[in-house]
């Protein structure tokens, strides 16, 4: 590139043989004095070496020869100035190539370098060569370096040092030598030719602004050094990093063309601090959807706190997606769970609060609350330190009075706590690497469709995604895969959770996971769980095994449909609830477990696939359907595919109402059950009572409450043999555990019945 060239521009002053009266003994701004009929100056027309020469007697401490003219000091344009200069006579003195910057309406440009290296004149008559380059940008082999404030520059050269000596001066020549300081002399516009610096501690955000500015579809160069910005940058056109760039946390750097990993890692140079910057764009600006992790694998040697990295935004309801890449942990000392203890009080009448806790600044937002009467997945929603209370996630179901609560703190690779709300928010195809030291994914307080597609989370320590408050509203979570850290332990060992949910709405769907204590913890309602394969075995002969999937919500209205449910079970609980017995409420209800296939082995024969578990007297069940499941043990049998845990409470099973449990096949399993049940019954001797007991076979072994028709297999006989056509009454509810139907006939009979037997009642 050459400006003369290219743009026309005139660089080279005059020669001496026009005139003495446009070179300046001054500074060469206007008004100074020249050279023209001076003393000390004569233009000689015929030197040996220069032709033209311009001679000077040295009478100055620093004798200044400047042209007049204005030599244009333009952004990334490097000006050559050289001058060939003889002693003839006298002393000997310095010479240097110098210069006077100006800035717009003819100010000066102080604090800047104007003049180039000296020069000392050894012997008479030999010619020597002085030149410095100027420009706007501090580069390797630039003397004079001007910035962006310089417009144009008075040019010539000094001589120092002592007075008396006579020297000639052949024609000063001012020449574009841009192409020495371009590796690109079309593609790339260089932020230091735009006043960058580099040095770590000058603001250069106004430079990269205007090489941003002049790129015109060309890349902006950053060379190397390290470009502190001390405000937010946009950067409009492609960046090319060979240094890296600093910046305060709440200053945004947003690089429109090169928005993803790899661009910001080249910018900041440090991984972790690329990621917090690069999702701080994603979520300041409006400018992209997506943050593309281009397949890298981030080493995390601390959670990432992404709150922190967008200090000014608290709510956030704009679809955003980060996506194809790994996070994995640098294990130490960061990633250490936090436990505090810690007395506080509770009471039904705020159900979802913790009062008088002591010490309640030290316990962090988001900890696992454990205590008496704390159920599973309580969370510390909010707290105030002022009032001394902490907002839980989830109702405690016995935990009145004063008690010491245990906090625990995990710590996540991504860690969205400190945002009140985030709504639309998606991570796919990542891969949570978490190798034992860490866990997965902590969701914001509260949010709408947070959605995880096709992820994977390897190895969590304790958790692979945790809500502490509402931010799992809708969640989506499909495709993804959850495996435990926990494959060599036995089932009772295990403490780790794949995922739970406190609100509503959510759907987990075609996941994968293996050897948690629970796969999922539900404590919201309205969700679908479909498609899920869940493993939950131990290498044990015989051993106990834990829920894959717990339901805690009574009033649950959720559909489990096409699970593969493996040496684990669905577990129905109401553990979420201040007040855990039944008051005017729909209880156990609106659940759908349907075409699911179930399969154990090695199980003790107590185990139940479905297990209802009452955290208070006075339930029931209103509202079930158990369909078109498979049911399958091998390495031995079960007695029953379902039961009640009746830990707590009994169920109160005069009030079951519109539970359906047919169509499922049953392999290995001891006691095949089924509501409606369809039984028959022979009676041997005549007799005008016939005791018919439908139990182990009607589901939870409830109480035979309904007899929706009696039908006669074969003649009906009196004693005598003579056929009997009249129709019996039935009485329910029969023998000691009221799971027996009476047939009551007219007179004494004997023969054979197919009765539908129900342990519910009509809705």
């Amino acid at each position: 590139m050459n400006k003369a060239v290219t743009d026309g521009i005139t660089f080279m002053p005059p020669a001496f043989a026009n005139g003495l009266d446009v070179w300046s003994s001054g500074n060469g701004t206007p008004g100074s004095d020249t050279y023209d009929n001076s003393p000390d100056a004569a233009f000689v027309p015929s030197d040996a070496d220069f032709g033209g020469a311009l001679e000077l007697l040295k009478t100055q401490a620093t004798m200044k020869l400047r042209y007049t003219g204005q030599t244009p000091i333009l952004p990334g344009c490097y000006l050559r100035i050289r001058a060939r200069v003889k002693a003839v006579s006298g002393a000997l003195p310095n010479v240097r190539i110098a210069g006077w910057a100006g800035a717009a309406g003819g100010a000066h440009v102080s604090g800047v370098d104007e003049t180039g290296p000296a020069t000392t004149l050894t012997a008479y008559g030999d010619v020597v060569e002085v030149s410095a380059i100027v420009g706007t940008g501090r580069r390797g082999g630039v003397d004079m370096p001007w910035g962006t404030q310089a417009e144009y520059g008075h040019f010539g050269l000094d001589l120092t040092g002592p007075n008396g000596g006579v020297v000639r001066i052949d024609d000063i020549e001012i020449e574009d030598v841009t192409r020495f300081f371009l590796r690109d002399m079309i593609g790339v516009v260089d932020v230091r030719d735009y006043g960058a610096v580099g040095d770590g501690t000058t603001d250069d955000h106004a430079a990269f602004e205007a090489a941003d500015a002049a790129a015109d579809g060309r890349d902006v160069l950053i060379p190397e050094g390290t470009y502190f910005l001390g405000d937010s940058v946009t950067l409009q056109a492609r960046a090319r990093f060979d240094g890296t760039v600093t910046m305060p946390t709440d200053k945004v750097l947003t690089l429109m063309q090169n928005f993803d990993m790899p661009g910001y890692i080249d910018a900041f140079g440090d991984e972790e601090v690329a990621f917090r910057k690069a999702f701080q764009s994603l979520i300041s600006t409006p400018h992209h959807v997506e943050l593309d992790l281009a397949g890298l694998k981030i080493d995390l040697r601390e959670p990432v706190d992404l709150k922190a990295a967008v200090p000014d935004v608290s709510n956030f309801a704009q679809r955003r997606v980060i996506s194809n890449g790994q996070f994995s942990v640098v294990a130490g000392p960061n990633w250490d769970t936090e436990t505090f203890t810690s007395q506080a009080s509770y009471t039904t009448s705020k159900g979802y609060e913790l009062n008088n806790v002591a010490n309640v600044a030290n316990i962090p937002v988001g900890s696992l609350v454990e205590g008496n009467g704390v159920g599973r997945e309580v969370y510390v929603k909010s707290k105030n330190v002022g009032a001394g209370t902490i907002e839980l996630s989830r109702e405690l179901y016995d935990a009145v009075g004063t008690q010491n609560f245990t906090f625990r703190r995990f710590k996540y690779m991504l860690d969205f706590s400190g945002f009140s709300k985030i709504s639309k928010f998606a991570i796919s195809n990542v891969d949570f690497l978490c190798r034992g030291d860490c866990n997965g994914l902590l969701l914001p307080t509260k949010g709408i469709g947070f959605h995880l597609r096709d992820c994977w989370f390897t190895s969590p320590r304790e958790r692979g995604v945790s809500s502490h408050g509402d931010g799992c509203q809708g969640m989506m979570i499909d495709r993804c895969q959850f495996l435990s850290d926990e494959t060599q332990l036995l089932v009772p060992n295990r403490t780790s959770i794949g995922v739970n949910i406190n609100a509503n709405d959510v759907k987990i769907r075609h996941n994968r996971c293996t050897y948690f204590k629970h796969f999922a913890v539900v404590g919201g309602t309205s969700s679908v769980i479909l498609g899920n394969h869940i493993f939950q075995g131990d290498a044990a002969d015989v051993g106990p095994r834990s829920a894959g999937i717990v339901m805690a919500h009574s009033n649950s209205r959720a559909t489990i449909s096409g699970n593969y449910i493996c040496d684990c079970s669905i577990e129905w609980t109401n553990e979420h609830d201040k007040n855990p017995g039944f008051s005017s409420e729909f209880s156990f209800s609106a659940m759908s477990i349907t075409n699911n296939n179930f399969l154990s082995q090695s199980t003790a024969p107590s185990f139940n696939f479905i297990r209802v578990k009452p955290y208070g007297s006075g339930h029931f069940i209103n509202g079930l359907n158990v369909t078109g499941n498979t049911f399958r043990l091998f390495d031995g049998n079960i007695d029953r595919v379902e039961g009640i845990d009746t830990s707590f409470a009994p169920m109160d099973f005069s009030r079951f109402r519109n539970i359906t449990f047919t169509g499922n096949s049953f392999n290995n399993v001891n006691t095949v059950v089924e509501n409606p049940l369809v039984m028959e019954h022979a009676e041997a001797s005549h007799s005008s009572t016939w005791v018919i007991q439908p139990f182990p076979k009607l589901p939870f072994q409830a109480w035979a409450r309904t007899v929706e028709s009696v039908t006669a297999k074969g003649a009906i006989r009196e004693q005598g043999g003579g056929i009997y056509w009249g129709m019996p009454y039935h009485q329910v509810q029969q023998g000691p555990n009221k799971d027996r139907v009476n047939l009551r006939w007219e007179v004494p009979v004997e023969g054979s019945v197919t009765l539908r037997v129900r342990i519910d009642t009509p809705t």
